[in-house]
């Protein structure tokens, strides 16, 4: 995944949980539920008076009236609303009041079932100008400009730009998942839409253009509320989304590459940050914007800042990990499906109290944390979400791939992918579960084109059961168990296209 996943799962009428939303997705959590042996290591989140910062609230009972009833609470603690979903209940709010947690919480009252900051540093891109914060737009110089340091992904030199040449007989990585043969049968439809949440897509890059919808994309960077101005969607400071861009659809066209599903649309979702953070604001504009538009894949290549892994038992944290799961849920219940990176710290996700998370957050300080299984890196470990872990040429797990029986899914080829870039309209190749997920997007999207009857929960129950079962294999760090048919590095096994649309 990138550094932001580089190390790397309606209106309700009723209250809603992260539990809850299990029950309306009809499953059960990716991660089998474990007791929580050890609390997890508090982070305090500083908000002093004078610094603008950003919170989620999350109302009992999700409906346009109780989103009001916060709204109104929002005011008046003294913080200004930025964003609301009446659909899932959640608001998202700055203030630069120290206070705002807890008079907010007694201003909301009954409304009101949790509030938390979303992340650990002063919002950077400002308040939005027509939010009419008190305050006014802009951030102050702390750690502006900043860059969150890369954490996975691997990019190696650059190739010159695209001859007339065909580059399809490089990919490799098409032949593992049977995408070629796929091909023969379908190249997919072009009434599938995939959102690329991620960094932005190349607009203008030869092997992407024909394929990009633009009236569905959308940058989700301000602040958590929707731009749908001409050129929010581009890409500025980072290329990680138009290299998965590529692999999931990059057209037929005689130049260059060849994606999984060649003839379906992809509209760019930007949740990335000229700074490179994935806040879980920007992630449930995200999804729900997905939803809206009625996407019918989404890939997900990333975590969630700042922290690799959102802890239940942790105020803050809950309140935002648990939005995050009512959008997931959500944009489920609207037929999209979604495909995310396992991450890239060659972690065993099922039992995570044998390991300690030593860079989060990652937007200020980090600390060494002790972490439970009640700690998830979202949205990769969030219900309904199909897993994916990283192979190799030879099919063996990527050394950096995280795993973890009863969370990953499938597997898809992650190391040394060919694909898309910004420089020069040109290719070149990265490494990381974030370039294995859009194999398993593009798979996703070609199913929905031969199958367009089938349910979200269906996609990755066939997606599962379609996977070539992959026996153990040697990687560094924690070792594989499991059956053939299902184990830690591979779950189900690879993605496998040609069943996909059989």
């Amino acid at each position: 995944m990138t550094r932001f996943n580089q190390r790397r799962r309606t209106t309700f009428a009723v209250a809603v949980t992260a539990a809850a939303a299990v029950a309306l997705l009809g499953g059960v959590p990716t991660v089998a539920s474990a007791s929580i042996t050890e609390a997890s290591t508090p982070v305090p989140i500083a908000t002093p008076d004078g610094m603008t910062m950003s919170y989620i609230l999350n109302t009992k009972v999700a409906n346009p009236g109780q989103t009001r009833l916060v709204e109104k609470a929002v005011a008046m603690a003294g913080g200004v609303v930025v964003q609301s979903w009446p659909q899932i209940g959640v608001v998202v709010a700055h203030s630069q009041r120290s206070a705002f947690r807890a008079d907010v919480r007694a201003f909301g009252g009954k409304a009101l079932e949790s509030v938390g900051a979303s992340r650990t540093a002063e919002v950077l891109e400002g308040t939005p100008a027509d939010a009419q914060a008190p305050w006014g737009p802009g951030a102050s110089g702390y750690k502006q400009g900043a860059k969150k340091s890369t954490n996975g992904d691997v990019e190696a030199p650059t190739t010159p730009a695209a001859t007339t040449d065909a580059r399809e007989g490089e990919q490799w990585d098409m032949q593992m998942i049977k995408a070629d043969q796929a091909h023969k049968i379908t190249d997919g439809s072009r009434n599938v839409l995939v959102g690329v949440l991620d960094s932005g897509i190349d607009p203008d890059h030869p092997d992407l253009q024909a394929n990009i919808d633009v009236a569905d994309s959308v940058n989700c960077t301000d602040a958590g509320r929707p731009d749908t101005s001409a050129t929010g969607w581009y890409p500025t400071t980072s290329d990680h989304g138009t290299h998965v861009a590529g692999t999931i659809a990059a057209p037929r066209n005689g130049v260059g590459i060849v994606g999984v599903a060649p003839n379906v649309r992809m509209a760019a979702v930007k949740v990335v940050s000229d700074q490179g953070f994935i806040y879980p604001e920007y992630a449930v504009c995200g999804f729900i914007w997905a939803g809206e538009k009625h996407m019918d894949v989404t890939n997900n290549s990333y975590y969630i800042d700042p922290f690799e892994f959102w802890c239940s038992d942790q105020p803050d944290q809950a309140a935002a990990k648990e939005a995050v799961s009512r959008a997931v849920a959500w944009s489920t219940k609207q037929g999209v499906v979604h495909a995310a990176a396992a991450g890239n710290s060659a972690y065993d996700l099922s039992d995570k109290s044998k390991f300690k998370d030593p860079g989060s957050p990652n937007d200020t300080t980090p600390v060494l944390r002790t972490i439970n299984n009640d700690c998830q890196d979202i949205p990769a470990e969030l219900p309904g979400v199909a897993t994916v872990s990283s192979a190799t040429r030879t099919g063996a797990l990527s050394n950096f791939s995280n795993r973890g029986l009863g969370v990953i899914d499938v597997s898809a080829p992650g190391s040394s992918i060919l694909s898309t870039i910004v420089r020069n309209n040109g290719y070149g190749t990265k490494s990381g579960t974030s370039m294995a997920s859009p194999h398993v997007a593009g798979v996703l999207a070609l199913m929905k084109s031969a199958h367009p009857e089938l349910t979200p929960e269906q996609m990755v129950a066939k997606l599962r059961a379609d996977a070539t079962d992959k026996a153990c294999s040697t990687a560094s760090g924690p070792a594989c168990v499991g059956t053939t048919q299902d184990n830690s590095y591979f779950g189900e096994g690879m993605v496998d296209a040609l069943k996909a649309v059989s």
